[in-house]
């Protein structure tokens, strides 16, 4: 947890993101925003995440890190729930403000392809932090108009709103990225994930060649690729197994895709794993497998690589170029065939499995939550002096969700 912040105001910190990392769809991106949090928090500021409720946690919660997390609206709603929360004092919306929360001083817009659009009704500085773009992703998520009215608030609409923000991103490869849609790189800091702690229980390697993919199970994870790795492979290596950890709308179509391919009998569906489990997934596994069409950072990789796990990934994939080095963490493939090549290396070279083994694990130990805690509480304590607003709204504009 991050050191009480010197010769700094003690402010409050509002996040704006989509999902919690109770959300069963929640990802590294939640983990990113609960960690941060909870750094700022260490540091002696005041933190709040407003995201989508869902049936798995309250309305309102705080963590054992002290970070409050307030859940509103579903996942579209949010979006709108999120200005009308902010807005609540200033337009007396009653029915939408059970509870008052101190203004906030400093607001940080997490777009995950939708940004929240803050600046157009926060009167206070906004951080955007943005993962990855996610160019790639809106034909596969929503094909057709949607698609395209998405990539266009996100590459078009949105460079335009934050003209004027600091950008936050955990890889210099998103960096290029929105430089490429028009950001000015200098408005733009890279923050890394951090590695979470991995419990010092030691995990033994399984006997036999196994394989462990992690993350949610929707399409553009393409979790299939690694299902017909295992199909390619299981003649020469009878005894491959695969472990699909997590859950999501997929999932069906990822268990017709292995009956299809004939290998139900070597894929476990584990759906969702505490994070002891998922440790011991990641240690006794011989490979992880990350065939993600896009990551900002991958942090299932250096997660993997915490435990001594080498990972195969795409080498198009955005950040796990940072986060997997080629050839010496782990292997990147050019497209589906060089996936199951790579993965073929690593299964029956275990003198190179090991050495990379060897160095994923100090790889990964250079990630903290502490040095990322750092830098970002650094950014909040440098940010711009409250906007001016006219008198009236400063009396009214309070966060009452």
């Amino acid at each position: 947890m991050g050191e009480q912040t010197v010769g700094a105001a003690r402010r409050h910190v509002l996040f704006l993101n989509w999902r919690d990392t109770r959300n069963p769809e929640g990802g590294g991106s939640e983990v990113y925003v609960e960690r941060i949090a909870a750094e700022l928090v260490g540091a002696g500021h005041a933190a709040t995440v407003l995201c989508a409720a869902h049936g798995d946690a309250p309305a309102d919660e705080t963590t054992d890190t002290g970070v409050r997390i307030l859940r509103r609206g579903g996942r579209r709603s949010i979006y709108i729930r999120a200005a009308l929360t902010y807005l609540g004092g200033l337009l007396r919306l009653g029915a939408l403000a059970p509870s008052r929360l101190g203004r906030p001083d400093v607001v940080v817009d997490v777009g995950n392809g939708l940004p929240f659009l803050s600046p157009l009704y926060a009167r206070r500085p906004v951080i955007a932090l943005v993962h990855h773009v996610h160019r790639e992703q809106w034909p596969v998520v929503l094909p057709g108009f949607q698609g395209r009215l998405g990539w266009w608030i996100e590459s078009r609409l949105a460079p335009r709103v934050y003209r004027r923000c600091r950008y936050i991103t955990v890889s210099q490869a998103t960096r290029a990225e929105l430089g490429s849609l028009g950001v000015d790189p200098a408005r733009i800091n890279v923050i890394h994930n951090g590695t979470p702690e991995a419990p010092v229980t030691p995990v033994t390697r399984n006997p036999h060649p196994s394989m462990v993919v992690l993350g949610r199970l929707v399409p553009h994870k393409q979790v299939e690729v690694s299902l017909h790795a295992v199909a390619v492979l299981a003649e020469e290596l009878p005894e491959l197994q695969l472990v699909i950890a997590g859950q999501g709308w997929w999932e069906p179509r990822l268990r017709e895709i292995a009956d299809d391919l004939g290998i139900a009998d070597r894929v476990h569906f584990a759906g969702y794993v505490t994070e002891d489990a998922k440790h011991i997934l990641l240690g006794s596994a011989w490979l992880a497998l990350n065939p993600s069409l896009k990551e900002g950072w991958g942090l299932t990789i250096v997660e993997a690589g915490a435990r001594g796990t080498p990972t195969v990934a795409f080498r198009s994939a955005g950040g796990v170029n940072e986060s997997l080095l080629d050839g010496e963490t782990g292997l990147l493939a050019d497209d589906q065939d060089d996936f199951v090549a790579q993965v073929r290396i690593l299964l029956t070279d275990s003198s190179r499995r090991q050495a990379m083994a060897d160095a994923a694990q100090a790889h990964a130990a250079a990630f903290t939550w502490a040095t990322a805690g750092k830098l970002f509480t650094a950014l909040v304590d440098s940010a711009s002096p409250r906007i001016p607003q006219p008198r009236r709204e400063a009396r009214g504009a309070r966060l009452t969700p």
